[in-house]
């Protein structure tokens, strides 16, 4: 019954499951980020993949599993940016699922229905088979519990539903393997490949060098002209191919902070609360019910709060009171209920007993006689696997060693509070526990307090007051004088550039999805149609950018590039002034001397890690180097700080390779992974992939 539980609670994750494995089989980075023209598509298509529509209807959920996922694992939160990213780990899986089926069925690729056999219940099972029936001690499967499962499905229809999903995962976990196998064995290493490598990553080379940096030319003495443009574009095309259509923005922001008379406001109605606390009662009760942060009533070892109460608080005796104090955005109260020495960690065993089937008071009753057994000499061990329902009662009810905040507060308590030896039964959310504390580790102060923090937050009125002058200013701006009104009234003008359209964030903005769904229906110098909500403020846009897939224009990029462009233009400058100090020059140092620089020698440089000292990375020069001759004065190169001119001292060769199978097996790993990556991108190169989610996320 515990598995085919668990295997209707688990199984609605394997599609999820399936995104995580074909993203780790084909190192899916921003590959398919595709996007297209949102005209003329239908209402409810998310997308297409070769002219196969992919229906909202049938895509949603998907993304919602996915969400699910992220909640799960990040403990029910999800903000604007994870669910973008949930929407993108669905929308991959949709592709490769497409992609792939077609690519298997090309290639031959299938399961035999012996094989399929053989992975369910033969002599080689499938690793989800194991995960589910297999025996976490041996790792071996318990073929009686599949077939007893098998057999259970004929008449359980949401088991056999549960079956059905699990055999199509294992299918196309089989094809992808089977894929995966034939990519890799399609890449070698040539030994004199592997020599190269291992040379690039073992030679030595010492050289001296002298550069005139870019920055010894001002920009004002530089004029740049069309024609510097069009070179530096035309040598660096395959530079500006954009992946996906973006968008770019400007935007004035509206902040809502909390006024002065807001600060005011909140200090007097903290002051109330303060006066209330210390006649309270009741001090966890009112610290629960009025602190904005809630803090657990337990003891508390330093450097877990804010840092202006954590400095003070453990100085402070038992029944003291500290603030209202403003610190960050928020007033603290904290009165000091206990202090004492603690260890900082326990290693402890448990016995887990479920008082919901035998009732409270049998289940004290037996955890008492489990602890008389255990002070008598028993093994603990041996009692927790007999007794206990949590799964620490494989390893004996071993819990490891935990610090404080690990466990619920009643474990927590027991633990920390007893000594070495001790053994105790205690009642919790889970059930009865008895404890057995192995061993206590260090010792520290820690505190138990009643905490609470009350957020400065901006009144109506303040916000009323930002959204009237965001409106105003909607309403007043144009296109053409976005920037000049927004200087007029003293506004800052943002700028959001590149932006994908399924991208969950943009520059200063916490919440961007709604501006950037409506900056994809807008025209570029289009003022977007309504006032933006943030959680700190409201936001008035203005298209500034389209930047379309594919290769851009000069005109797209001549902003992006006129810094590289600069540098190009200096770079003829300080070559001909390099070139004018090697005329009549037979060593680097009277090259350097009329050059007024000093020559610098560098010790020890490896090709595979092109980083000059106190400088920066750079291939060319490097790349350079290793390619030049010992003694002879280079020409001048062209880096990324500046133009070099250098002589190599000499060059060391590494001993020959000791083990050339292993030097070959080392680069195949990474040459393996980068083909899978390749191949899976050479087949989304040939399909047609149309991206229409941003209507709808």
């Amino acid at each position: 019954m515990g598995l085919m539980t668990f295997m209707r609670t688990k199984m609605g994750y394997f599609l999820v499951g399936g995104i995580a494995v074909v993203l780790a089989l084909f190192v899916l980075e921003p590959l398919l980020q595709h996007s297209s023209s949102l005209f003329g598509s239908s209402r409810n298509t998310v997308g297409s993949i070769d002219g196969e529509e992919i229906k909202y209807e049938e895509f949603n959920p998907k993304v919602e599993q996915s969400v699910a996922q992220f909640k799960q694992q990040y403990g029910g939160s999800v903000n604007a940016q994870m669910q973008a990213m949930a929407v993108d780990n669905a929308w991959q899986s949709e592709i490769a699922g497409k992609l792939l089926t077609k690519e298997y069925t090309r290639l031959g690729l299938t399961v035999s229905s012996d094989e399929l056999f053989d992975l369910l219940q033969g002599k080689n099972p499938s690793p989800l088979i194991v995960q589910y029936f297999g025996n976490q001690q041996t790792g071996q499967v318990d073929r009686s519990a599949v077939l007893s499962s098998l057999k259970a499905q004929q008449k359980d229809p949401k088991l056999k539903q549960q079956w059905d999903m699990l055999q199509a995962e294992i299918e196309k976990q089989t094809l992808q393997q089977k894929y995966t196998n034939l990519i890799r064995n399609s890449v070698y290493v040539t030994s004199l490949e592997a020599n190269d490598e291992y040379n690039n990553r073992n030679k030595l080379a010492s050289f001296k060098y002298v550069n005139l940096d870019y920055s010894s030319i001002l920009d004002a003495a530089v004029k740049l002209t069309d024609a510097d443009y069009q070179a530096y574009y035309d040598a660096n095309k395959k530079r500006f191919d954009n992946p996906s259509e973006t968008r770019g923005f400007e935007y004035v922001h509206f902040s809502i902070k909390p006024t002065a008379a807001d600060s005011a406001a909140a200090k007097t109605q903290v002051e109330k609360l303060a006066a209330d606390f210390k006649t309270t009662p009741n001090d966890s009760l009112f610290a629960a019910n009025n602190s904005d942060v809630k803090v657990p009533y337990t003891y508390i070892s330093k450097g877990k709060l804010d840092p202006a109460v954590d400095s003070v608080i453990f100085n402070y005796p038992a029944g003291s009171y500290y603030g209202p104090v403003l610190s960050g955005n928020s007033y603290k109260l904290v009165k000091v209920i206990d202090t004492r020495f603690s260890p900082d960690s326990v290693k402890a065993s448990h016995i887990l007993i479920d008082a919901s089937k035998i009732g409270e008071a049998a289940a004290f009753k037996l955890a008492d006689s489990l602890k008389s057994l255990a002070q008598g000499g028993s093994n603990f061990g041996e009692l927790a696997k007999k007794y206990s329902i949590d799964g620490s009662k494989d390893k004996g009810g071993d819990l490891g060693t935990f610090a404080r905040n690990t466990m619920v507060a009643e474990f927590e308590n027991a633990a920390f509070n007893g000594k070495t030896g001790d053994i105790k039964v205690v009642k919790s959310q889970f059930g009865i526990h008895v404890i057995k504390i192995e061993k206590q580790i260090g010792s520290s102060k820690v505190a138990k307090l009643a905490y609470i923090e009350k957020s400065l937050a901006p009144s109506s009125k303040t916000r009323d007051a930002a959204y009237k002058k965001a409106i105003s200013f909607l309403n007043d701006v144009k296109a053409a004088t976005f920037s000049s009104l927004a200087q007029q009234k003293g506004y800052t003008v943002a700028v959001a550039d590149k932006i994908a359209p399924t991208q969950g964030y943009a520059p200063g903005l916490d919440s961007p999805r709604p501006l950037i769904r409506d900056a994809y229906e807008a025209e570029k110098g289009d003022v977007l149609p309504q006032v933006y909500t943030m959680e700190d403020g409201f936001v008035v846009a203005h298209l500034t950018d389209v930047k379309p897939k594919g290769q851009l224009s000069l005109e797209d990029v001549k902003k992006q590039i006129q810094p590289m462009v600069m540098n190009a233009v200096k770079a003829k400058l300080l070559a001909d002034k390099i070139n004018k100090a090697l005329a009549g020059s037979n060593a680097i140092d009277q090259v350097a001397s009329k050059l007024g620089k000093a020559a610098i020698p560098v010790q020890n440089m490896v090709f595979a890690n092109p980083i000059i000292p106190g400088l920066a990375q750079e291939n060319a020069v490097i790349g350079t180097v290793f390619g030049s001759k010992v003694g002879k004065l280079s020409k001048p190169v062209t880096g990324e700080k500046g133009v070099y001119v250098f002589v190599v001292d000499g060059f060391a060769n590494p001993a020959p390779i000791d083990n050339m199978f292993k030097q070959k097996e080392t680069m195949l790993l990474g040459i393996t992974q980068r083909s899978l990556g390749a191949a899976f991108q050479a087949l989304q190169d040939k399909s047609d992939i149309k991206d229409n989610r941003v209507k709808f996320y």
